[in-house]
């Protein structure tokens, strides 16, 4: 994967865990989550997206359940950490400061 790709990756992981750190419940099913990252500019297949979350699920970041075939998504308290910047994972582009 070259560095672009790389970038672009990391960038719709932490796209993933701020529109789950906004909700109330920390939780969104799989077509919200695609229409959040479309909204962000990261227009990407279901596929990949099951990849991203089964990806942040190994990290700790996120768990996911699939009831009825849909996958839902679950911030845990480690991907809050990294949503907000308090935590680092490679892999995981750094949230800017507040402006």
């Amino acid at each position: 994967m070259n560095e672009f790709a790389k970038l672009v990756q990391a960038d719709q992981r932490l796209v993933i865990l701020l529109v789950l750190a906004q909700d109330p419940g920390y939780s969104h099913n799989e077509y919200v989550l695609r229409e959040a990252l479309a909204y962000m500019g990261h227009a990407i297949s279901q596929d990949k997206l099951r990849t991203e979350l089964a990806w942040l699920a190994e990290q700790g970041l996120v768990a996911t359940t699939n009831p009825a075939g849909v996958v839902i998504a679950k911030l845990t308290g480690r991907g809050k950490d990294v949503a907000t910047g308090v935590v680092v994972v490679p892999g995981v582009k750094r949230p800017e400061p507040e402006a």
